[in-house]
């Protein structure tokens, strides 16, 4: 496994933070994902996200339209799973149907946007945040916007191969990878009882 001295750690990393890629954080390979921009075992990082999720204030999943219009077979199915999924850890749903800028009527504080997903975060209060069916040159700004401007734990849970950008990245990610994270939770909140 590959370890990288810079961290891709919660900010505010300041105005222009620097894009993770550029200070070396490599995107992993199959079977693999990032954590704080080293890369390690896929199961270590749903054991970490577990983590987050269960011991923050408030978490947050953010669905992108990926993951919100059934498109194709078997997106639906996914969907149900991540719901279930935010229910079972305690998390709020901001859904992002659309990311064109919707001026003058967004109100920023509320609704995520391209250009405001910092104001989201803080309004919301929110401490960590999972993006999840968000297409990925979206995601890489906003996670980016993110880090810079908040102290925001962020996770993408991708598709295709990861975001460097994301506190925790896994890549690949589909209905089994949200159901094995799903039953991790609930095995800890059954042992905490």
């Amino acid at each position: 496994m590959l370890s990288n001295e810079y961290q891709v750690l919660n900010g505010p990393e300041g105005y222009l933070p620097p894009a993770a890629a550029s200070m070396g954080v490599m995107l992993p390979d199959q079977g693999f994902a990032l954590i704080e921009g080293s890369c390690v075992l896929a199961d270590d990082a749903l054991e970490k996200i577990a983590d987050k999720l269960l011991n923050a204030k408030n978490p947050v999943f953010f669905p992108g339209p990926l993951l919100l219009w059934a498109w194709k077979d078997g997106v639906a199915e996914k969907a149900q799973a991540v719901k279930d999924l935010a229910e079972l850890a305690g998390a709020k749903i901001i859904p992002m149907p659309d990311y064109r800028p919707k001026y003058p009527m967004i109100n920023p504080e509320v609704e995520i946007n391209p250009n405001h997903p910092n104001l989201t975060i803080w309004h919301n209060k929110i401490d960590v945040c999972v993006f999840i069916g968000v297409h990925c040159h979206y995601a890489n700004v906003a996670l980016k916007i993110i880090r810079g401007g908040t102290d925001c734990y962020t996770v993408a849970l991708c598709a295709e191969a990861g975001h460097e950008d994301a506190m925790i990245s896994m890549r690949d990610v589909g209905l089994l990878q949200i159901i094995k994270l799903t039953e991790i939770i609930r095995k800890r909140k059954d042992e905490q009882k």
